[in-house]
């Protein structure tokens, strides 16, 4: 069910509640496609401060309401992760409590930042607190995986290197940087992006000597021009797979890239790219240049990585 406004979640009193935070892929290495068909991937993963945000009120019932700015682009109710993710548990806990969940949508989707996979990790998030659930649990961590690829390094929600398909995650230290996130309001999907891509399956995207190089990171406390430095060596290579797909991904990185960002770049599967500034004052002005040329674009002016 899609309602309008977000003052029917508000004045509804739900007892819990947790933010969706966007997940950005600062880089992102497909290092192959393994021969059950899914692709090994390698990618520095931050979160970012614009979020949606999922309510539980606990119940007899399990169902879910969408409202927002972006509830319209949530489609069939009965598909959202969300819900999925809780049937997903429940059939691993069988006296799982739940109930009403209430989604207050404010992220694009299909847009390469995580946005139904942050709802359905803010899902289990609830779930593990009404029902005394460490995050740790075997059972939440399988059905984070089970989910979507992207959902278990969104139930941390925390800086980190996410490799495989997407189940082993390395934290990492990763400070607070200014960031503009940009989508064109074109929804990408990721099983198109794969396909332009174009891996056999068995087939190796890069060679030996990448896979079993090991990146030595900067320390806790490292300067940002540090990660900087060793981010702006990374690639993404969905992103040129991705403009094949969608030729507008080309004309947002062009834009992004013309504002004097340290670092430009598509995120996951796309179509959101980000830009990271040295000043604050530099993200708030290309942002604000952007929406005035492109007002029909999402536009998003924050931070990136840091604690949550």
């Amino acid at each position: 069910m899609i309602v309008t406004g977000v003052t029917d979640l508000e004045t509804a009193a739900p007892a819990r509640s947790e933010t969706a935070r966007a997940k950005v892929n600062l880089t992102l290495r497909v290092v192959g496609r393994r021969a059950d068909g899914f692709h090994d991937l390698e990618s520095v993963v931050a979160f970012a401060d614009c979020v949606d945000r999922l309510f539980l009120t606990q119940g007899a019932e399990l169902s879910l309401v969408a409202a927002g700015p972006r509830a319209e682009e949530c489609g069939q109710t009965a598909d959202n992760l969300v819900l999925k993710a809780a049937r997903l548990l429940g059939e691993r806990i069988p006296s799982l409590k739940a109930g009403a969940f209430a989604l207050d949508k404010h992220l694009p989707v299909a847009a390469g930042i995580g946005g139904g996979s942050a709802d359905a990790a803010a899902a289990l998030r609830l779930l593990a607190g009404i029902n005394g659930l460490s995050i740790d649990d075997p059972r939440l961590i399988e059905t984070a995986r089970l989910t979507g690829a992207d959902v278990p390094v969104c139930v941390r929600s925390e800086s980190c290197v996410m490799t495989g398909v997407g189940e082993s995650l390395l934290p990492l230290d990763l400070p607070a940087m200014h960031a503009v996130l940009v989508n064109p309001r074109v929804p990408v999907a990721t099983k198109d992006v794969f396909a332009a891509l174009g891996l056999r399956k068995g087939e190796l995207n890069v060679g030996v000597n990448d896979v079993i190089e090991a990146i030595v990171w900067p320390k806790a406390g490292a300067p940002v021009d540090d990660w900087l430095t060793m981010l702006s060596d990374g690639t993404n290579d969905l992103e040129a797979p991705a403009v094949r797909v969608q030729p507008v991904i080309g004309e947002v990185l062009a834009r992004l890239r013309s504002t004097g960002a340290r670092l430009s770049r598509m995120s996951g599967s796309g179509a959101t790219c980000f830009a990271i500034f040295d000043e604050e004052a530099a993200a708030h002005h290309a942002a604000q240049t952007i929406r005035l040329d492109r007002p029909q674009w999402w536009v998003h002016v924050g931070m990136l990585g840091g604690r949550s």
